[in-house]
């Protein structure tokens, strides 16, 4: 279907029907008529093949048919192969997120953003944890600042409903095409990632608020050390 899509995109030899035509060639370009252009076609062998018809006059080149269309499929081929899919991989933190599921996680958005694609990060709260989003803010510019050699701050911590977001594109420009290997790994780290993201959501019905050694246990310690102060005044 793309084969025939290429081949009718161009009109040759006796299908092209106006008076004259330019033929370039790697000597120059020249205005003839056009039984005058057929007449130099066969001379040679080859067929005249217009491939700028909107030109005044429209531009022909004297080339076999089959060698253009390999040509042209050949260079739609290659240009397809640069064409890189930027995926959007996502990385959950929890009000209890520990140190080291922070590190788990900024494992993972490293091999994404080396990999190409983006990562938008962002920290859920649960029920009255939306009193500390501060320290929500606090956790991703650090994430961001740990991902500085591999990413890009595309869009600053922002707060959507009860959700946190962050989002980071790849450094390296010109990313090349993945490979299988590539892919794989990028699997399993999602994989991986929505485990760890579940087993978080289990211990967050658990307990609304954040147990002390998390990384919102200092929030909530001054919450209620302002509270006293106030309380006292």
């Amino acid at each position: 279907m793309k084969n025939d899509k290429i081949k009718n995109q161009y009109r040759i030899n006796d299908q092209i029907r106006v008076r004259e035509v330019r033929i370039v060639s790697d000597d120059g370009s020249t205005v003839v008529p056009t039984r005058q252009a057929l007449d130099m076609a066969r001379a040679q062998g080859v067929d005249l093949v217009e491939i700028s018809p909107n030109a005044k006059p429209p531009v022909c080149r004297l080339i076999d048919y089959s060698k253009f269309l390999y040509q042209q499929k050949k260079r739609a081929k290659e240009l397809k192969a640069k064409q890189v899919k930027v995926e959007v991989k996502e990385i959950r933190f929890g009000p209890q997120t520990d140190e080291h599921d922070y590190q788990f996680k900024l494992k993972h958005a490293k091999e994404f953003l080396e990999d190409g694609n983006k990562v938008r990060a962002y920290v859920f709260f649960r029920g009255r944890s939306i009193l500390f989003k501060e320290q929500g803010e606090v956790l991703l510019l650090r994430f961001a600042n740990d991902l500085e050699e591999y990413g890009k701050v595309e869009h600053m911590p922002s707060l959507e409903g009860k959700k946190m977001f962050l989002y980071l594109a790849p450094k390296k420009a010109g990313a090349v095409k993945k490979s299988q290997q590539a892919l794989d790994r990028e699997k399993r780290a999602q994989e991986e990632l929505e485990a760890a993201n579940a087993a978080a959501e289990a211990q967050e019905e658990e307990a609304e608020m954040p147990a002390n050694g998390g990384l919102f246990a200092n929030a909530k310690i001054s919450a209620e050390a302002l509270k006293k102060l106030k309380g006292g005044e």
